[in-house]
């Protein structure tokens, strides 16, 4: 890959993650779990939680960095799972 194509690939990165945080300025990123709570509070007034989190966690953004980390982790171990195997493939076969 060329090293201009890299450049705007990269730009073109920023530009997703930024642009959206620019035009919705004071919005709260919210997660589905805090929206399900919601509807069924509003659904059945009476429910109870089960159980309550081992960790209270003292913000939304340490939720956030957490959860992504566990994905990134995620997406390292399958990543490296596949090119393992397709280099070992490409070894055999020569």
């Amino acid at each position: 890959m060329k090293r201009s194509t890299k450049i705007l690939l990269v730009l073109l990165l920023i530009a997703i993650v930024i642009v959206p945080l620019y035009l919705q300025r004071g919005a709260e990123f919210g997660g589905a779990d805090g929206q399900a709570e919601e509807v069924i509070i509003e659904n059945n007034p009476g429910y109870e939680v089960w159980f309550e989190p081992l960790i209270e966690l003292p913000s939304g953004e340490i939720e956030s960095l957490l959860f992504s980390s566990q994905a990134a982790l995620g997406a390292i171990i399958i990543g490296y799972y596949l090119g393992y195997k397709k280099g070992k493939r490409e070894h055999v076969g020569h």
